[in-house]
């Protein structure tokens, strides 16, 4: 299993002058997702994880914190006067690893701050590092503001043939 890799941590600011700290995530973060899920709306966790999420365990929560640094990676938002968790971005390399699938989630009361943005670009920065040809995910066809945000960075979009509710979105490296 690979180590820590501290070379992909950054200080960000966003647009509204807020210090973001983010990282790859660790397993110490586990305990900063409970009030990172509280401060969630159902309909943002409903648009991440394409399901209500009622009470998150700890097995749920410990699979998002524990990853193998060759297999994929996250990245987490902190903010940097508070420590508190304010959204991760992740990417998992697909079986033939030439292929990452992503996932992000912004708290509900930072979006269109910014901090989304900023998370998708170190994805896919770190995803060229890894000579990955494109990367894909799964997005609900009334996420708008995930589909706006992969038509600006260039993702192809389509519905998905066998579950028109779901759009495919691609980006090629």
């Amino acid at each position: 299993m690979a180590t820590y890799p501290k070379e992909w941590e950054r200080h960000v600011t966003l647009p509204d002058g807020r210090a973001i700290f983010v990282r790859p995530i660790q397993p110490s973060d586990e305990a900063l997702y409970g009030p990172f899920f509280a401060a969630e709306t159902a309909e943002d966790l409903r648009l991440r994880f394409f399901a209500p999420v009622k009470e998150p365990t700890h097995a749920f929560i410990s699979r998002f914190t524990h990853i193998d640094y060759d297999q994929a990676m996250a990245f987490i938002a902190l903010d940097e006067a508070t420590g508190e968790m304010l959204g991760v971005s992740r990417l998992h390399a697909t079986p033939k690893k030439d292929t990452g699938e992503y996932a992000i989630i912004v708290r509900s009361d930072l979006k269109s701050h910014g901090l989304g943005w900023q998370l998708m670009q170190m994805i896919i920065a770190y995803a060229r590092t890894r000579n990955f040809r494109c990367i894909e995910g799964q997005v609900l066809h009334d996420n708008a503001t995930m589909l706006t945000m992969c038509k600006e960075l260039g993702f192809q979009i389509v519905t998905n043939a066998d579950e028109p509710y779901i759009c495919d979105v691609t980006l090629a490296l």
